[in-house]
Formats: structure tokens, C-alpha cells, sequence
């Protein structure tokens, strides 16, 4: 899934750089020493938010239209994709528990060998996602 939100960017006072903000996203604000930097910065600080939310089971906000977006002397948007299928196979880390159901004569089969039931249905489903 990808997502685009805007940012506002305004430069630092206090040091060479940018403050960058994302107004969609309560909280989510960093800075980068060049312009670059600070795109980089607000694109992590972005998908983490969003992860968070995700990881929760609540949906990610809704993006303002970038022309919607009050500014001040100074500040600029920009707008920040987030590629979140990428950044929750790196950083996602919030495990679930599942139970299922198998054969018997399976469940005997997979325990006289120590099979981790959960490695073994993470790896197949890993693999599948990386497949579509």
C-alpha cells in the first residue's frame, strides 16, 4: 500500500535544516539537516506513525489536499510517499496470536522433529506476500 501525505517544511532557527511536519498526522514532526535529509526524515517519521496505527487495527488517516494547507512566511509543502508494505516488512514488529487447527497424526508428526508451528506458517506467508 502506498500513501501520499503532505508536509510542511519550514527552515530551522535555530541551525541549517528543516523542521518538517505532517499535519494529517498528530504528533509527527522531525528535521533533517539539508533538504534531502529532511525528506528522508519525514517520510520514516511518517511511515512509523502510520505503522503504529496500522499495528493497532485502526486505518490510516485521511490526507488533506496539499493546497489546503495554511503556511507561514517561509514554509513550503511537499508531498511524502510512504511505501507501507516495504517499511512494515523492515520495521513491523507487533506479532499476533493465531490458532489453527491440523491433523493430529500432522501436529505429532511436526513435534517429534521441534517444528516451530509459528516460524513455519510466518516463512509460507512471508513467502506468499513477497509472490503477489
Amino acid at each position: 500500500m502506498k500513501l501520499v501525505y503532505p508536509a510542511v517544511f519550514r527552515p530551522c532557527e535555530e541551525h541549517e535544516g528543516y523542521t518538517v511536519i505532517v499535519p494529517d498526522l498528530p504528533g509527527c514532526v522531525t528535521e533533517g539537516a539539508t533538504l534531502a535529509d529532511a525528506i528522508v526524515m519525514a517520510e520514516d517519521a511518517a511511515s512509523g506513525w502510520v505503522l503504529d496505527e496500522l499495528e493497532e487495527g485502526n486505518i490510516a488517516p485521511a490526507a488533506s489536499p496539499a493546497d489546503s494547507i495554511s503556511l507561514n512566511p517561509g514554509e513550503f509543502v511537499n508531498l511524502l510517499v510512504l511505501d507501507m508494505d516495504a517499511y512494515a516488512e523492515k520495521y513491523g514488529n507487533k506479532a499476533v496470536r493465531k490458532n489453527l487447527t491440523i491433523p493430529a497424526w500432522l501436529n505429532t508428526f511436526a513435534e517429534k522433529r521441534g517444528i516451530n508451528f509459528s516460524q513455519v506458517l510466518t516463512d509460507a506467508l512471508t513467502a506468499m506476500y513477497r509472490q503477489s
